[in-house]
């Protein structure tokens, strides 16, 4: 893995599907001190506390035949959604000036959702992308992680 290079005042955000960690360096690039500016959580409640009934069934225009309607998965919905919603976030940071530089850490999946949903101005401001899941770890690990 190349060196992330994370200077001071750089922004870091830490996500998956249902946290969002907004972090920012206040060390610099060789001694990291990553300070927590705010936490955002959604619930993440499984698909089956989501859900409201049975699948729909689809009958045939000809004929006697049935086949069952494929059930939405209301937990990825819930997820892909508030991908989407720190997409926005960010991209309103970028576009006041209160980031500068990014670096974005996510598990693959979700920077799959993430990144078609990134604004122009987001992208001109991200330094770097994290293929890892570190959300539920203490930020002091994460900091040792990010500058290994």
């Amino acid at each position: 893995m190349e060196r992330i290079v994370i200077g001071r005042e750089a922004w870091v955000v830490v996500c998956d599907g249902a946290k969002a960690l907004f972090l920012r360096n206040n060390g610099n690039a060789q001694l990291l001190d990553l300070a927590v500016v705010e936490t955002v959580t959604q619930s993440d409640e499984p698909s089956r506390e989501q859900g409201t009934d049975r699948p729909g069934r689809a009958h045939q225009s000809m004929g006697e035949a049935r086949s069952a309607m494929e059930e939405t998965d209301w937990h990825e919905q819930a997820e892909a959604d508030f991908l989407k919603e720190i997409a926005e976030r960010l991209g309103r940071m970028a576009q006041s000036g209160e980031i500068e530089n990014l670096v974005l850490v996510a598990p693959p999946k979700a920077l799959g959702i993430l990144r078609p949903q990134l604004s122009a101005e987001v992208e001109a401001v991200l330094r770097a992308e994290v293929a890892k899941d570190y959300v539920k770890m203490p930020v002091p690990e994460i900091e040792k992680l990010l500058a290994a």
